[in-house]
């Protein structure tokens, strides 16, 4: 997938379920949706793309690609 496409998803996801008030809720809900509605290959897509630094992911978005990487879930 066109690397452009995964970041804009990222970003809609997050300002989607970042108006959580709790922040750990909100990354937390996000990451889930990327564990439970990305493909594998997109999550992995996502993860280099964030090695590579990560431009144009909004903070909150950028955070929940960090925090899956940690959750090692591909």
């Amino acid at each position: 997938m066109n690397p452009e496409r995964l970041v804009d998803m990222l970003n809609d996801i997050a300002a989607n379920l970042g108006v959580e008030p709790d922040r750990e809720e909100a990354l937390a809900a996000i990451v889930a949706h990327l564990r439970r509605f990305w493909e594998p290959g997109m999550r992995r897509q996502l993860l280099a793309y964030v090695d590579g630094g990560g431009a144009g992911l909004e903070t909150l978005a950028l955070e929940a690609a960090q925090r899956l990487r940690q959750a090692s879930v591909t």
